[in-house]
């Protein structure tokens, strides 16, 4: 493999602690759907996002009004358990040293999430002075897993995708560094374990970003 140019990083469950209860979240979800379609559609495994956006395209077909109405009260709930979930988080002890030596060696970084930006910054005030680029879900119109938000933090960066490395805790982080033609690696300071990542066949897979770090300078690659 060629030298490493740019690496970008997913934040909750990579850079961040994950203090975010998705399930809960689905939870409260539904019951406020449950609100406004009844029966609600079966499909509990697209992300919140997504459910949140079916739905309300589902009730836009009868009802423009409530579809935004429900797209819109969701939406605040969503950042309300965000904003309560920053209350509680901390980066993880490595994550400024790594960005900083990163930087130092010349290396560009960024950092992308579906989070909103107001969480973000809650966390981490200087969360745009850590890295190259810091795109939240507000800032692309097609959030990972679609490429969008990583090739947008790539153009800020101008650093090709082939010459990148993309960073995260889940199997969303790996498909969207595959699919904008990046090289991926998983790290298990989310929810999910090594094995769960290896399934997901990432070019590396680190227990943590700082294992990671350590691999890559190994072999060379940074």
């Amino acid at each position: 493999m060629k030298k490493i140019k740019a690496i970008v990083f997913d934040f909750d469950g990579t850079l961040a602690e994950l203090t975010i209860d998705f399930n809960e979240m689905k939870k409260r979800l539904r019951a406020l759907g449950s609100a406004f379609l009844d029966p609600l559609p079966q499909n509990n495994d697209l992300p919140a996002l997504e459910w949140v956006d079916f739905v309300a395209d589902c009730l836009s077909k009868n009802d423009p009004d409530l579809g935004k109405e429900f797209h819109t009260r969701c939406r605040f709930l969503i950042i309300s358990m965000e904003l309560e979930a920053a209350s509680n988080g901390n980066l993880f002890p490595f994550t400024c040293e790594i960005l900083s030596s990163l930087k130092n060696a010349g290396i560009h970084t960024g950092i992308i999430t579906r989070n909103t930006a107001s969480a973000v910054r809650k966390l981490v005030p200087e969360i745009d002075t850590l890295s190259s680029c810091f795109l939240s879900r507000e800032d692309v119109e097609n959030v990972k897993p679609h490429p969008e938000h990583l090739l947008k933090a790539l153009e800020i960066i101008n650093i090709d995708a082939a010459d990148t490395l993309m960073v995260g805790d889940h199997p969303m982080d790996i498909e969207t560094g595959k699919r904008a033609g990046a090289l991926t690696a998983g790290v298990a300071t989310g929810r999910m374990s090594i094995q769960d990542l290896i399934a997901e066949k990432p070019d590396f897979v680190a227990e943590n970003c700082a294992e990671l770090m350590k691999i890559l300078r190994r072999d060379n690659l940074i």
